[in-house]
């Protein structure tokens, strides 16, 4: 009988993982179940909240503690896609996708692999003995390279699929009438605008006759500082305003009570004038200690007026002058197509001139500052945060690597004598240590990287938001695969080896042997993780317990005008696609990864992210309001990324099969990776255009159409009607009509995607439901085309100071004062209750004066 391998913990260590993790996820959901009802605005604001309008908001019959199941059940993915925005649509599409590749690798890999690695002769035990580790014989390897083919190729298949797709729904979403006359369909940002492009007289000399209207973008840092300087001003007189407002009813109540023939009530008026003095705000209005304190209110009403007055002043003296290519243009186009068009063709000689261009930009997530860098200073500021991007991943290697250590921390205990001591704990402690702290120290180190890698592209000189996170989705993937996955994997099966490679230093031949038995040992680190991240994280998707808290204790704390409370409750979760579509590609990157080698990884994953999906859709459905919006680009990157786990699962078998001389495995898996590598140079130079731009016929072809016409022109009617070789199989088969519709029309859709994914095939689909509606069509008015994208510190007026109505009749004496001062001034939407607190028209957002339908641009 052969002996335990020491320090095999595997099964432990998942149990340690397991027990709590499920624990704690079910008291999340728990707490999530109760605390749902009693704050909408965290956990269903867009089923109700005036900020959404109402042909957008999710249909929701209640608020009992499941009708929000029913709900989910109820309302398909596609209402996504048609009330919020494709991205979020995509990223539903991304997890199924994810969820689907790992089912199917399970299909494929468990009956086959896992009976193999079991019964392959090898001593390892518990889950060990499931992955290749286990394998001994030479000819049961070929079984894994004949898998690897099928499974690599079916990951292949769906990934170019996939692409196939997205490419028809852009071009259907992108040409369908609401989004095509959208001001931002028809705008291109040109970058490094010469002097002469700023002129409205050269327009049609820089960017053709397709051209109507330009909006340039100069350096106005002096304006920008006085603007924000009004806005805090007229903030802090809001809050001075409400501490005059809540003193003089707190007064007036003691008052009230001393005085029975009051009845209870008191007006400010009757207030001596002795106690109106002394309960308005007083401060020091600079740091000289000579200087008395000044009455609050009236000093900054003073101020407000003077940055009103050097505004004015710096705006009818704002002339554009020479620039040096420190400026960019917006160029809005009569059409969609010419704007395409502009932002394909070479407009300029000077290679630096009026480039890069981004298209689709809409106003509200524009970086101003970043639109007037110089050509030189933008590429040296491009290069550095590329080398301190990279400098952070390469050194995050040092705590990863420690927590890889820790990972296999029973493997140390048995080679390290001076940590012999760890023998000594308790099994459950071992199990913890090994199981749980390495994988919760993972994903918290990996929280912290696409915020410092957002904030280090958008200092560098990202001119939108949307750039910026394209540019966090690329790096943060690198370092996902690198430190989430590579680095911890070597140092995780690397710890467990290194002192007995040293034993093993005087047997060479022994060496390949002990890495394939130990090597893929690694992969009880990812089955843990999934474990923790399937459970725990994605409960916390639900419960959304710091975005509760941090609500509570500024609402109750520190919001104490009615500004800071409307903000406050509606100000909506956002989605960081940056950040979430790395994270789920890792782990199909590595569930692909170990596909071969540890099959048991791919049905954790895949539970892991089915329970993310199932949490992030009901963040979608009620929660989320995405404020960066890739337009499916997002979505492009991901698929593409997915093809690493295929790169590095093929590289690990030819090294497994090399390092065990396995000769005839080692040529088919050679052979399939060239056949990956020619497959992905080919699909990127097919598909990477059409995935870049729009065909210039599909959009000839829209313009031509028209939404009164029929669906389909007659020049590809048939095309887009075509019956799949499957459908015309079952039909001459006579197949029965419900395993046409069932089995045979899905197998069709999924298998001869040149078919279903046609410009024509998605048009029709993207037009088949009763949600969509083609006369959604934005329309402007001529002062907002005129202030679009304009610097909002060239245009932006003196905000309305808001401030909440009270019984002693305080604002309406405020309100009067600042008008007389020449500042607008209102209480409507706001009051305080009989007990002293600030409430404001939560139910109807028609009273709240700050409050505008957002604009679709």
């Amino acid at each position: 009988m052969e002996t335990k391998p020491k320090g095999s913990a595997s099964l432990a260590a998942i149990v340690s993982a397991f027990v709590p993790t499920w624990i704690t996820g079910l008291i999340f959901v728990a707490i999530f179940l109760v605390v749902r009802r009693w704050y909408p605005n965290i956990y269903a604001p867009r089923t109700f909240i005036g900020s959404i309008p109402e042909k957008d908001r999710t249909p929701s019959e209640s608020r009992s503690y499941f009708n929000w199941i029913h709900t989910m059940r109820k309302v398909p993915n596609k209402f996504v896609l048609y009330h919020q925005s494709l991205d979020a649509y995509l990223y539903l599409r991304f997890l199924r996708t994810t969820i689907f590749i790992c089912f199917v690798g399970c299909c494929i890999t468990w009956p086959i692999l896992m009976p193999v690695n079991a019964t392959g002769g090898g001593s390892s035990t518990q889950l060990d003995r499931l992955g290749i580790g286990n394998v001994k014989k030479k000819e049961s390897f070929y079984a894994h390279a004949i898998i690897a083919w099928v499974f690599f190729g079916f990951v292949m298949f769906t990934v170019a699929r996939e692409r196939l797709w997205l490419i028809g729904l852009r071009q259907a979403w992108t040409l369908s009438r609401p989004v095509a006359n959208r001001l931002s369909s028809r705008t291109v940002l040109f970058l490094c605008a010469p002097r002469d492009a700023l002129d409205e007289s050269n327009i049609h000399r820089f960017f053709g006759d397709g051209a109507v209207r330009i909006w340039p973008a100069t350096k106005v840092e002096a304006l920008e500082n006085l603007v924000s300087n009004r806005k805090s001003k007229v903030e802090q007189l809001e809050t001075a305003e409400m501490s005059l407002i809540r003193r003089a009813y707190r007064e007036g109540r003691k008052r009230a009570k001393k005085d029975p023939s009051l009845g209870g009530h008191m007006s400010y008026d009757v207030l001596p004038d002795s106690v109106k003095k002394s309960i308005r705000p007083r401060h020091k209005a600079d740091v000289s200690p000579l200087n008395g304190k000044v009455d609050s209110i009236e000093w900054l009403r003073g101020k407000i007026k003077e940055e009103e007055t050097k505004i004015e002043d710096a705006r009818k003296a704002y002339e554009i002058s020479e620039t040096n290519g420190s400026a960019a243009v917006f160029v809005e186009f009569k059409t969609c197509a010419e704007a395409q068009q502009a932002c394909q063709q070479v407009v300029s000689s000077n290679p630096l001139a009026l480039s890069p261009r981004h298209t689709g930009v809409s106003p509200h997530e524009i970086i101003w500052n970043n639109l007037t860098i110089h050509p030189a200073r933008r590429i040296s500021g491009e290069s550095t945060a590329l080398a301190i991007v990279i400098a952070t991943i390469v050194f995050w290697s040092i705590p990863s690597s420690i927590i890889g250590v820790i990972s296999n921390i029973s493997y140390l205990a048995e080679n390290f004598e001076w940590l012999s001591f760890l023998k000594n704990l308790p099994s459950p402690v071992i199990g913890l240590l090994s199981g749980l702290i390495p994988p919760l120290a993972t994903s918290w180190l990996s929280k912290m990287v696409p915020n410092i890698f957002r904030y280090i592209f958008k200092s560098s000189g990202s001119p939108t938001n949307t750039a910026a996170e394209l540019k966090v989705q690329r790096w943060f993937y690198v370092f996902q695969v690198t430190q989430v996955f590579l680095v911890t994997a070597v140092f995780s099966g690397a710890a467990a080896v290194a002192s007995e490679l040293m034993e093993r230093i005087k047997n060479p031949t022994s060496v390949p042997e002990l890495l394939a038995r130990q090597l893929p040992k690694a992969s009880n680190f990812y089955l843990t993780y999934f474990i923790i991240q399937g459970t725990t994280s994605a409960a916390d998707n639900l419960l959304n317990y710091s975005d509760l808290l941090e609500y509570l204790f500024y609402d109750y704390l520190f919001d104490k005008t009615p500004r800071q409370k409307f903000s406050r409750y509606t100000s909506m979760k956002g989605i960081a696609w940056g950040k979430l579509f790395p994270k789920f590609a890792n782990f199909t990157i590595i569930a692909i990864a170990y596909s071969c080698i540890a099959p048991l990884v791919l049905g954790f994953a895949a539970i892991g992210l089915l329970l993310y999906y199932f949490s992030y859709r009901y963040n979608l459905l009620f929660v989320i309001k995405p404020k960066i919006d890739t337009k499916g680009r997002a979505y492009t990157v991901a698929l593409q990324q997915l093809l690493t786990g295929v790169y590095i699962a093929e590289l690990s078998l030819l090294g497994l099969f090399g390092l065990r001389r396995a000769t005839g495995p080692s040529v088919i898996i050679a052979i399939l990776f060239i056949v990956t590598v020619t497959y992905n140079a080919l699909s990127n130079k097919y598909l990477a255009p059409l995935e870049q731009f729009l065909p210039a016929d599909l959009i000839a072809l829209s313009e031509r159409e028209g939404e009164t016409e029929p669906l389909l022109s007659s020049a590809e009617e048939g095309r887009a009607q075509t019956t799949s070789h499957i459908q015309h199989l079952g039909q001459r088969a006579r197949v029965p009509q419900t395993i046409m519709e069932h089995v045979l029309d899905p197998l069709a859709r999924f298998f001869e995607p040149q078919v279903s994914t046609s410009y024509q095939a998605m048009k029709a689909w993207l037009q088949e439901d009763d949600s969509y509606d083609s006369d959604d069509i934005p329309e402007y008015t001529e002062e907002q085309l005129q202030k679009a994208y304009l610097n909002p510190a060239l245009t932006s007026p003196t905000p309305l100071i808001w401030i909440a109505r009270d019984p002693m009749g305080v604002s309406k004496n405020e309100i009067s004062e600042n008008e007389q001062c020449g500042l607008k001034a209102s209480d409507q939407g706001a009051w305080l209750d009989e007990k002293g607190r600030l409430k404001w028209s939560v139910h109807d957002f028609g009273e709240v004066p700050i409050w505008k339908q957002e604009m679709t641009y």
